[in-house]
């Protein structure tokens, strides 16, 4: 039988997938959980992934710039207390506008994110 856990953030061991950028995760069976710390001027390059994604902004403002069909982009602008919901294979890239605090939620759950596809650029 599954157990509940309780986690603190910062008592979990951070990773620092790119500059800029420090994350700490609780993964589950089928979802997982991200806080991210981003400084100003980390940028994430344009990815997609099969995980559908919530990235909740906690503090500070990101940009993300979200390709359309047509060949357009829309750009959001999104500070503390807004959701961007990315359903599953939406490319997307975001940039931290200042410093800011992101929770990710992925579903299904996922090693790699896109700062860890951006490493290997």
């Amino acid at each position: 039988m599954p157990r509940a856990a309780a986690h603190r953030w910062n008592e979990l061991e951070a990773d620092h997938p790119v500059a800029l950028c420090e994350r700490r995760r609780v993964m589950g069976e089928h979802c997982m959980i991200s806080h991210v710390t981003l400084r100003r001027g980390f940028v994430v390059s344009m990815h997609q992934h099969v995980s559908e994604q919530f990235a909740v902004i906690v503090s500070g403002r990101m940009r993300f710039t979200l390709p359309r069909p047509d060949g357009s982009r829309d750009v959001v602008v999104l500070g503390p207390g807004e959701v961007l919901h990315l359903p599953p294979d939406v490319p997307h890239e975001g940039e931290a506008l200042e410093d800011s605090i992101v929770l990710d939620i992925f579903s299904p759950p996922s090693e790699r994110t896109g700062v860890d596809a951006q490493r290997k650029r």
